[in-house]
């Protein structure tokens, strides 16, 4: 039987309801405790599928955290963040990890006892990102330690540092972590960081010599070649083409866009530098990077006896210089392995193949011994130098665990194996500590419990680790026994001494079936996670990790200052082997789980929602990754009784014991009695609807109840301030009746002072300035400014100027002339160009016709227009004639014929060098400016207009007479273009006109009722037009 705990001191946490059924039902539960069906892995998921939807991706199981990665960034992590969550109850806020930061940190502080918070879940689940996450929290929100924050920085900085050198992209995740770490953070008695230690475990060292397909090797090498300056690529000897090197071509995947290696070496170059890293140690330090990118590239051959010959001297030159070792002595070392027997060492000459091993295994230890170097490098950095800070029993220690996640690939290998096995000890740690708290709180309350189901990995840790008969013991055995020992003996080693374990399965013990799956240097181990397949080639090797004697030499012969620490001359004379790989780790899980149990955890559980790590794709719906939450167990957390609104028994307050109140406020609540268990100290309920529905009853009450407070508060409080009001009005208004006496008796004295002054100076306002009359006079002065800036001219043509007094007169003058400057000024700078335009064509066409023309004065209201014709109404062939001309005016006119004067409707076009007459689609005659020798034009109010043409120009046939509707606009714009301004003849009577070659004509003009125009009998044009009285 599980049930709810709800705690029944004054004291406690509370859990955080879902705000109503409606957003319960949207976003699901916040703890998993809550769930109705809690035991169901299919009701588990699809509450973390609700509320990834609604990018909720932190749910609680009891006091565990679990957290789904979105694969972006959901700005959940600011200052503001922190704030809301620091210093409050774990429960009282909605799920985050900085809920769990700051629980730990406060019962750090308060209990002061050592914490750790354990980050799990499999590959690619955020858990680094969770670490980078607490760590910015406490460097934000911890007090600064007394010397300054170098400690908080230094903290921070060393993420960035191990990331390059310890993470890299695999099929799983881009920023993989290859090794694993657990840091502590010391904090003072104040809750100040003063210092932190690192523990790192089992990198990954294979990943340097070899990737698979669509994998990188560590990202520190394509930082230094995509980053780094070129002086220093250059002292290193490397090109910025990662394509150019063994070690980084194998996965076929240099560049990942999700990833800015030029940016994150930035980032890593300023941390070494907060992290005490000095100049020289950096050089150094890249100096072994570049030297493993050049050992990748050392080609051997086989001379005439198939020995192994050094191929490539300028790599072997660049290895020389950035370790600091003899060449010779590097030559011989990858070409020869030193043997002792019986006192004497010999040198034995290597085969390609074997030339080839001892490269690549010269090439990770070389890596790994730097990060194992690195790793106490910031160790050092990170430790408190302060003599005066407090000794180790006045501190206490916050541990960070995040290691290495679950892992399956397609290949699993020896390091698949060695992670998988950490996490199985993790996993058994997780479900011994949680179960046994959960055990404990139930037997203390005297509750009957039920154990619920779950698979204990026990029996997977002891088929790894038990003594003579686990897969590391038979591992150590088949490397360290005498005679040929291969990666297949180890298989049937195992499949003799496991066949029986039902965890443990290979070719030759499997079923007819299940053998498709297995190939036979294969087996496979049935994790908490899910079934694994392991490729047992390459076991012994990685186990023993052996580098030739000669190799060793040569390292420690190093004048590298780094290298020279790596490898320590007391290895040469230790004649002890060392422990295997598989052992060392093993033991160092133990040390970890030591440390783990030393302190009071807090758990992380991160899940990876799809394999794709796309944002927004949900989880799957099937039950069908264990590796991702296989380990959660459900632990109800305290609930604190907040309902005693809710029994008027009671309400307000009750004075007897917790147990007592409890048992009347259920009773009135109607609890039946299999919904709940009464315990010592605390009630446990079985169902959520159970604890839902009084929570909602509580949220109603406290309407109610908020809404007689308010009422209460809002009348107390208005009266308050009535009364305060009240007394501040009657003490103002006292004042005030006495400012405003004597203000007013001022005000008198002031204007019997004035009006005295004033008569008096208007007695003497004709003599000259005296103190007598200053005041009069300064106050006409005064009176006709003040006047004059009320009775300013409006506009340029207003004329109106107010009188001045004699002693203003000539300032009057100036002010006069001023202001219509002023106004000329602005209304100048008030005409746009298309206005400044028209007025200067109404000014010609004022100049040329004003008092000259009868019907001039009709056409200066109207606005002269650009053009008269659309682009629409001239022909295209004319367009095309014209060329690149411009049309700047266009009108239709009349023709009329030389001959018989026969009108004829044409259009009049001004281009920038000529007037064009045209004829539908046809350009009938071109007048060029500089052949049109004036135009004339009738006094009278017709609209008749003659072009004269020189006489000599044999293209033109003579004069043009025309007729325009808008003759004063039309000879306007004429005159302009062709600049004829002073051509332009208005005659009274007739005008004569070239006809054609020797022949003139006659217009005749004659004023008369109606505008009449016809061939007169003696040959002329006659043109009888109106006369108007406005000349």
């Amino acid at each position: 039987m599980r049930y709810r705990a709800s705690a029944l001191g004054s004291d406690g946490v509370r859990v955080t309801m879902e705000s109503g059924l409606t957003a319960r039902d949207r976003v699901g539960v916040q703890d998993f405790v809550l769930l109705e069906n809690f035991t169901s892995e299919a009701a588990f998921i699809e509450n973390l599928r609700r509320r990834f939807r609604e990018n909720l991706i932190y749910t609680y199981i009891g006091p565990v955290l679990v957290s789904v990665n979105p694969y972006r960034d959901l700005q959940i992590y600011s200052r503001q963040h922190m704030e809301r969550y620091r210093g409050v109850s774990f429960y009282e806020v909605p799920p985050h990890l900085f809920a769990v930061a700051d629980t730990v940190y406060r019962a750090l502080r308060t209990e002061r006892r050592d914490q750790a918070v354990m980050i799990s879940g499999e590959s690619g689940a955020g858990k680094t990102e969770a670490t980078k996450r607490l760590l910015q929290f406490y460097a934000e929100t911890c007090p600064a330690p007394k010397r300054g924050g170098a400690v908080r920085d230094r903290l921070l900085q060393s993420n960035p540092v191990l990331e390059a050198f310890g993470n890299a992209k695999t099929l799983r995740n881009d920023n993989s972590s290859r090794f694993g770490k657990y840091m502590d953070v010391q904090f003072d008695f104040k809750g100040a960081p003063v210092g932190g230690h690192i523990l790192s475990y089992l990198l990954e060292k294979s990943r340097v010599v070899h990737q698979n397909h669509g994998e990188r090797n560590f990202h520190i090498f394509y930082q230094l070649l995509e980053g780094g300056e070129e002086e220093t690529l250059r002292r290193l000897g490397l090109e910025r083409n990662p394509q150019s090197y063994l070690y980084l071509v194998k996965g076929q995947c240099a560049k990942v866009s999700s990833i800015n290696d030029k940016s994150d070496w930035k980032v890593v170059r300023k941390a070494l530098a907060v992290i005490d890293f000095t100049e020289d140690e950096v050089e150094d330090l890249l100096s072994i990077v570049a030297s493993v990118l050049h050992l990748g590239n050392i080609h051997f051959a086989a001379d005439e006896e198939s020995n192994a010959q050094v191929t490539t001297e300028n790599q072997l030159k660049y290895l020389t210089r950035l370790l600091s070792v003899e060449g010779s002595t590097l030559r011989e070392a990858l070409t020869h392995r030193k043997i002792i027997a019986k006192g004497e060492e010999l040198l034995s000459p290597l085969n390609l193949e074997q030339a080839a091993y001892a490269r690549d295994a010269l090439a990770k230890a070389v890596y790994s011994r730097t990060f194992s170097w690195l790793v106490g490098k910031i160790n050092r950095s990170l430790a408190s130098k302060d003599v005066d800070s407090p000794s180790w029993r006045s501190t206490t220690v916050l541990g960070l665990l995040d290691i290495y996640g679950f892992e399956v690939f397609q290949h699993n290998s020896f390091e698949q194996f060695c992670i998988n096995y950490c996490n199985e000890k993790l996993q058994q740690l997780f479900i011994e500590l949680t179960l046994k708290s959960e055990q404990e709180e139930y037997e203390a309350e005297g509750i009957a419990w039920e154990p619920v189901p779950y698979f204990n990995n026990k029996v997977i840790c002891d088929l790894v680790e038990e003594k003579f008969k686990g897969i590391i013991s038979i591992l150590d055995e088949e490397c360290l026994r005498p005679g040929e020992a291969t990666d297949l003996t180890f298989l049937e080693k195992l499949e003799d001494t496991v066949k029986h374990h039902p965890h443990f399965l290979t070719h030759k013990l499997a079923d007819q079936r299940t053998r498709k799956s297995l190939g036979r240097g294969e087996f496979r181990l049935l994790h908490y996670a899910g079934e694994v397949t392991y490729s047992v080639t390459g076991f012994l090797d990685k186990n023993n990790d052996l580098l030739f004697r000669n190799l060793k030499e040569t390292m420690c012969s190093s004048k590298n200052p780094i290298m020279s620490q790596c490898f320590d001359r007391s290895e040469l004379s230790d004649k002890k082997r060392p422990e295997t790989v598989a052992t060392q780790f093993k033991m160092s899980l133990l040390q970890l789980v030591e440390i783990l149990q030393s302190k009071e955890p807090a758990y992380v559980r991160c899940i990876k929602p799809n394999d794709a790590k796309q944002p927004g794709r949900p989880l799957p719906r099937s039950p069908g990754q264990g590796a991702a939450w296989g380990g959660a167990v459900c632990i109800p957390p305290p609930l604190v009784p907040r309902y005693k609104s809710l029994c008027p028994e009671t309400w307000p307050s009750w004075a007897g014991r917790p147990q007592d109140g409890v048992a009347v406020l259920v009773r009135h609540l109607g609890y039946k009695p299999e919904e709940y268990k009464m315990g010592r100290t605390k009630i446990f309920i079985r169902f959520p609807k159970t604890l839902f529905a009084t929570e909602d009853a509580l949220e109603l009450r406290r309407q109610s109840l908020a809404t007689k407070i308010q009422a209460a508060w809002r009348g107390f409080h208005w009266r308050q301030k009535f009364l305060r009001a009240k007394r501040s009005a009657i003490c103002i208004q006292s004042w005030w009746r006495g400012t405003l006496g004597r203000r007013k008796a001022a005000k008198r004295k002031w204007a019997a002072q004035t009006i005295r002054r004033l008569v008096r100076g208007f007695i003497l306002r004709h003599t000259p300035r005296c103190p007598e009359n200053a005041f009069f006079l300064d106050h006409v002065r005064t009176s006709f400014l003040l006047r004059l800036r009320r009775q300013l001219p409006r506009n340029v043509l207003d004329t109106s100027w107010p009188t001045p007094p004699p002693a203003l007169r000539e300032a009057s003058e100036l002010l006069r002339e001023l202001c219509v400057k002023n106004m000329v000024w602005k209304y100048c700078r008030s005409i746009s160009p298309e206005w400044k335009q028209q007025l200067q064509q109404k000014a010609v066409a004022s100049e040329i016709f004003k008092g000259k023309k009868d019907n001039y004065p009709q056409s200066v209201p109207r606005l002269f227009i650009s053009t008269r014709l659309g682009a629409d109404e001239i022909s295209p062939r004319v367009l095309q004639a014209l060329g690149s001309e411009p049309i700047q005016y266009a009108v239709p006119v009349v023709k009329y014929d030389r001959k018989g004067y026969k009108p004829r409707a044409r259009q009049l076009l001004l281009t920038p060098n000529a007037v064009v007459i045209v004829e539908d689609a046809k350009v009938k005659q071109r007048i060029d400016y500089a052949n049109l020798t004036g135009i004339s034009v009738s006094s009278l109010s017709d609209n008749l207009f003659v072009l004269h043409v020189h006489r000599e120009d044999n293209r033109q046939k003579g004069d043009v007479v025309l007729q325009s509707d808008h003759v004063i606009e039309t000879l306007t714009k004429t005159a302009l273009s062709a600049d004829r301004v002073n051509n332009i003849n208005i005659n009274q009577g007739s005008i004569t006109f070239a006809g054609g070659p020797g022949r003139d004509g006659t217009i005749d003009f004659t004023p008369g009722s109606e505008l009449v125009i016809t061939k007169a009998k003696n040959g002329h044009l006659a043109v009888v037009a109106p006369r108007f009285n406005s000349r």
